[in-house]
């Protein structure tokens, strides 16, 4: 193995190398899913447990996400500064930190101190993924770049599928659901203790993962995962950004970052407001937590779909519009469709299986915007790649719009707000991609 204290080019790895780093880029996105996508639970649950309304529960998702817009530009810097691995491992640390703090949070009910943990893990998980994400971009053939990002989606997605499955089986019991129905008819002293057991539930678990994610920075930084040239430039794209000093000469990146925000805040609007709105069909917490895993599991399928095909049959280009038209089309579905239907054991609205099938709209758009993004920014490609990130603050903003519109019109017509990003992003993947000065 060579040595990871010096950054090589990417075609000088052996394909042993090559395959333990994509393995171990894997294990990490698994980690990111785990930790991500548990917030679909912890939504309702705080919005109990710390008696919420909808815009300020979504408030967990705003302060998880926006860590990304706060530090994905200071990421680059960091790992500029200290290396891949320990600057992995410092993200992983501030992770456990993060988790740590769900401790005090949890032992006084203070939302704002839980909004501070999530916001905590949220800058670690910047760190991994400025990090991450351009590694497994360059990791190989350019062409087959949206296949290794559907592998990386896959074990991102499944952590996801099994956190809120995981956390709801810890967390939660068979009596809850009696309780969270007396609660209204509850003293103020009793309701306020049976919130904070509800709440302090959760200490336990997150020392858990606080310990796990410490010891794990650490290994980490003591693989073999190598350091990497990101920001090789051949002779001939060095002379055509030769005249380049800023990044944002680079229109198909820019506008690459909006779709990544737009995108990023339907996909985690379909996961984390599906239990609500599940909620508002008469299917109780304890029922509805399975369906962001339904939600994940079209994802996985679209991602097998997208390594079965791209680009043996069909571009990552033609993916992406493909997947984009879809959200279009079930967006409008999800706010029109009406009718009960009775599948895999629930009796909902037609509608909530089109929020489900987002997940499959939803599978490759990541993996097409993100190489047609970073396509020839060369010396330019970690603040680049930062910059995308950067984007992912849209998971923070986009449910804040989600919950306003549910509290001040129904949680169906809130879903209007998904149908302006599913056409910018049919307009990146037909056009945007392709320009490259302003005009």
């Amino acid at each position: 193995m060579k040595s990871a204290s010096v950054a090589i080019k990417v075609e000088d790895l052996s394909k042993r190398e090559t395959m333990i780093s994509i393995f171990l880029i894997g294990l990490m996105f698994f980690i990111f899913g785990f930790v991500s996508w548990v917030n679909s639970i912890l939504i309702p649950y705080f919005k109990i447990a710390c008696e919420l309304t909808s815009f300020q529960a979504y408030l967990v998702a705003f302060a998880f996400y926006i860590a990304y817009f706060v530090m994905s530009v200071p990421s680059s810097y960091l790992l500029r500064a200290v290396g891949f691995k320990k600057g992995m491992m410092f993200g992983f640390w501030s992770m456990a930190l993060g988790a740590f703090i769900f401790v005090p949070a949890a032992m006084s009910r203070t939302y704002e101190i839980f909004l501070l943990g999530l916001f905590t893990i949220g800058i670690g998980l910047a760190i991994l993924q400025t990090a991450a994400n351009p590694y497994i971009t360059i990791l190989g053939a350019k062409e087959r770049a949206a296949q290794r990002i559907s592998i990386m989606g896959i074990c991102n997605k499944a952590a996801g599928i099994l956190s809120p499955i995981v956390f709801a089986a810890v967390i939660l019991r068979p009596t809850d659901t009696a309780m969270f129905q007396q609660l209204s008819s509850m003293t103020d002293m009793e309701r306020s203790a049976a919130l904070d057991e509800l709440i302090r539930r959760v200490i336990n678990p997150y020392i858990g993962l606080g310990s796990f994610l410490f010891i794990l920075g650490f290994l980490v930084y003591k693989s073999p995962l190598p350091e990497i040239d990101t920001e090789h430039e051949s002779e001939v794209l060095a002379t055509a950004n030769a005249g380049k000093t800023s990044i944002f000469q680079f229109p198909h990146l820019i506008l690459g970052a909006i779709a990544i925000f737009l995108h990023v805040g339907t996909q985690v609007i379909a996961i984390d407001t599906i239990i609500g709105y599940a909620n508002s069909m008469g299917i109780d917490l304890l029922e509805a937590k399975v369906f962001p895993s339904y939600t994940l599991f079209c994802t996985i399928c679209g991602y097998l779909i997208g390594i079965t095909v791209i680009p043996k049959y069909i571009s990552q280009v033609t993916a992406l519009r493909i997947c984009t038209l879809l959200g279009t089309i079930f967006t409008l579905l999800i706010i029109f469709a009406k009718g009960e239907i009775h599948f895999l054991g629930h009796a909902a609205d037609i509608s909530i299986w089109f929020v489900v099938l987002l997940g499959l709209a939803n599978s490759l758009v990541w993996a097409g915007i993100w190489p047609l993004a970073l396509d020839d920014l060369g010396r330019f490609t970690k603040l680049g790649a930062s910059i995308m990130i950067m984007g992912l603050c849209g998971n923070a903003i986009m449910p804040l719009f989600y919950g306003y519109f549910a509290d001040t019109l129904d949680v169906r017509q809130a879903y209007w707000v998904l149908l302006p990003c599913y056409l910018y992003l049919v307009f990146y993947a037909v056009k945007g991609h392709k320009l490259r000065r302003w005009r």
